[in-house]
């Protein structure tokens, strides 16, 4: 089973060599030192106030719960059917 994988991966490497030649190792070459190189890039400059500044003027602190319009929903007590109908019943029309 490996001697099969060994020999599949030597037949598409050496179709992908002779499709690619040396163009595959040069654009490989250049990903690798473009990932290695781009962290020695400069920063860009900051916009605005420096943050570690204590004299720049800034936005009040101000406090809104995130659950202040919680109400409790616990269940009740059960009642009886016909007392929850009747309380949410419209009224009767007069006139009819």
């Amino acid at each position: 089973m490996l001697a099969q994988f060994g020999a599949i991966l030597a037949a598409v490497r050496s179709v992908v060599e002779r499709l690619l030649g040396n163009r595959f190792r040069a654009i490989a070459g250049m990903a690798a030192a473009a990932l290695s190189l781009g962290g020695c890039l400069p920063t860009a400059p900051l916009v605005g106030a420096d943050p570690a500044d204590p004299n720049v003027p800034v936005a009040g602190v101000s406090y809104r719960s995130g659950i202040a319009p919680y109400t409790s929903m616990r269940p009740t007590a059960p009642s009886g059917w016909k007392e929850q109908n009747q309380s949410v019943t419209p009224a009767p029309r007069t006139g009819q």
